[in-house]
């Protein structure tokens, strides 16, 4: 009988064991509503996985998401939802393939969103915000210095336990072998969200993402980019945001949005719709005419204390450099003329993609700042723009160093204050800044 005990826990070990082999990367949590919240996986195989899921501090209360087989169609991804949760709850989560427990070395936990309005003060939250991701492969890396490092930033991001992430773009690194198939696009998603380093992040923190060139196809690709559907569909399949394409119904591209608490987040495409940089014969437009009049239209409806516009390339910078919005002046225009007409108060913009990091700042005599945080890079290249001119710069706040966002919002409602903490790769406070709700808000008439 103890030798029969002895097999049956070695087969059972040798099982899971087995099962873990299969796990690719992930798990990740994806988006949080009061009744639902995404959770993802990839295999490296096809391979049956489901959630189990409860209320921290009650495990013997068990809940699990459907099943799902897992194919190569779709990267081996898998995008399930745990529906049976209250608002307001923290909970744990382990991951099953093949019906046996994969576990993890660190905690897996996500939350619902509380009910708070005509009830409490909206909720205090944090989180953390970057872009430009590089992961070295050396196959089809240029020659030379690797051009990422630093991986490290991760585990400091973790240890901030934000309540979710926020990814600004250049999410991942196509290379040259990449971007023309789905073989090459499915390949480079995976090895970037396979490094060891983001796994811990990815499984206790939520995560929101918009894209940039580098994740959309080649560089500084624009909408006539021949396999925009592919990556499109790709990004869809790593992700997970609630929703997409909310300019237009029938309109493709990442636009969407979510709400955090009594913040508002707007995800914008900078990319699918764009027009080429060098096209001078044409409207020219970043975002498009649809898309834009989507964000028109949504910010003069939110009610949110803030109304965080995250998007890949710099806003407000007054640097006619790179593929900033300024080199766009019509479309730029419009909005900020369309936020300034509508008296849309709490606008901050947040973006990526220059390899620095700086807060600009736009005003004017007779209407409130709009802020534009720029947060870049995580671990590709640095960038310095000593021969750029911004003279919207906030002063102290360049970084030319690996770097991630911390923000804060806190306080009583109506009295909201958004605390922007920029930290390097080894967890190093640069600089803090404060941004008060009431010094964003229009005078009364």
């Amino acid at each position: 009988m103890k030798k029969l005990s002895v097999i049956l826990f070695l087969f059972l070990s040798i099982s899971c064991f087995g099962q873990a082999n299969l796990l690719q990367s992930g798990p990740m949590v994806g988006y949080s509503e009061m009744r639902e919240v995404l959770l993802w996986v990839q295999t490296k195989s096809s391979a049956k996985v489901k959630f189990g899921y409860w209320e921290k501090g009650s495990s013997n209360k068990k809940s699990f998401t459907e099943e799902f087989t897992t194919q190569k169609s779709d990267a081996f991804t898998a995008r399930l939802i745990a529906d049976l949760v209250e608002p307001g709850k923290k909970y744990e989560y382990e991951l099953y393939i093949n019906n046996q427990k994969v576990s993890r070395s660190y905690p897996l936990e996500f939350q619902t969103q509380a009910i708070w309005a005509f009830r409490t003060e909206p909720p205090n939250f944090k989180f953390v915000a970057g872009s430009c991701f590089y992961v070295n492969d050396q196959p089809y890396d240029r020659p030379g210095t690797p051009y990422g490092s630093n991986y490290q930033i991760f585990t400091k991001m973790y240890e901030q336990k934000p309540d979710f992430m926020l990814w600004l773009g250049d999410n991942t690194y196509m290379r040259e072998a990449d971007w023309s198939t789905k073989t090459g696009i499915h390949y480079r998603y995976t090895h970037s969200r396979s490094l060891p380093e983001i796994q811990p992040l990815l499984g206790s923190s939520h995560h929101y993402a918009i894209w940039d060139d580098h994740d959309y196809g080649s560089n500084d690709a624009d909408k006539s980019f021949a396999h925009k559907n592919l990556t499109f569909e790709t990004f869809k399949l790593f992700w997970g945001n609630q929703n997409y394409g909310l300019a237009n119904e029938n309109q493709k591209g990442i636009t969407g949005t979510f709400t955090w608490g009594d913040v508002q987040f707007f995800l914008l495409d900078d990319r699918y719709f764009r027009t080429a940089n060098r096209n001078f014969a044409s409207n020219r437009a970043i975002l498009g005419e649809e898309q834009v009049e989507w964000l028109i239209n949504a910010l003069a409806s939110s009610q949110a204390s803030f109304k965080i516009i995250a998007v890949g390339g710099q806003f407000i910078s007054a640097s006619k450099e790179k593929e900033n919005f300024i080199n766009f002046p019509e479309e730029r225009q419009k909005i900020i003329d369309a936020i300034q007409k509508n008296r849309i108060p709490g606008v901050v913009f947040m973006t990526g993609d220059r390899h620095f990091t700086e807060l600009s700042k736009l005003e004017t005599p007779k209407t409130p700042p709009i802020y534009d945080i720029t947060v870049s890079p995580l671990t590709s290249g640095t960038h310095s723009p000593d021969k750029e001119t911004n003279p919207l710069r906030v002063p102290n706040t360049l970084v030319v160093e690996h770097n991630f966002a911390l923000i804060e919002v806190t306080g009583k409602r109506k009295e909201r204050v958004m605390t922007i903490k920029i930290i390097n790769k080894d967890g190093k406070e640069l600089w803090k800044q404060d941004i008060k709700e009431v010094d964003l808000q229009f005078p009364k008439n």
